[in-house]
């Protein structure tokens, strides 16, 4: 089997992943991960599946094409490859921010976390353009590598937080799981 990727983007309505899913399977495929959102009225979605091997990733991409292209969707596929290497070990955390909007917020956050070798695996951004800083908050869900100077790092992100006008939080995922917990 081979495995892919699937990017579905457009205009939010009922029946996207019912129309995705339902033609992925139609030509064999299995789908093992999935992540779709909502941003104002966009609809965004990842699958990763595979296909089998004497399957075309192009006849799968035609057919995807065929069901959602008139739904005013674009859609991309693409073979996806295992990463390189031995894995980092690491930590998930997650990072919040608050404050009032303007632009390179998410730039500036996100350089730090670049700089430090961070992956963000998870990033809301949720703006309401008003100067209400409440109604202006980054979730960040990152892994953090163990081997990281921490104190290094919390000094630099917190820095950057403080130029960009941001309240910044930084907890352990299991911590934020627990104190947010309904």
């Amino acid at each position: 089997m081979k495995k892919i990727a699937v990017f579905v983007m457009g205009p939010d309505r009922p029946g996207i992943i019912a129309a995705v899913s339902k033609t992925l399977f139609e030509y064999g495929c299995n789908l093992e991960d999935v992540s779709q959102t909502i941003l104002q009225s966009s609809f965004v979605g990842i699958f990763i599946g595979t296909i089998p091997e004497i399957l075309s990733e192009e006849a799968v991409l035609a057919a995807l094409q065929a069901d959602v292209e008139p739904m005013g969707l674009a859609v991309h596929l693409s073979l996806t490859q295992e990463p390189a290497g031995e894995p980092t070990v690491s930590e998930s955390f997650v990072i919040t921010t608050v404050g009032s909007d303007r632009p390179g917020l998410v730039a500036g956050v996100a350089e730090i976390l670049a700089k430090s070798s961070v992956n963000i695996t998870n990033l809301k951004a949720v703006f309401r353009g008003t100067k209400n800083p409440n109604h202006n908050v980054m979730i960040y869900e990152v892994d953090i590598p163990q081997s990281l100077d921490q104190h290094s790092f919390r000094t630099a992100l917190y820095n950057r937080a403080h130029e960009l006008g941001l309240d910044i939080s930084l907890q352990h995922r299991e911590i934020f799981e627990q104190i947010h917990r309904v």
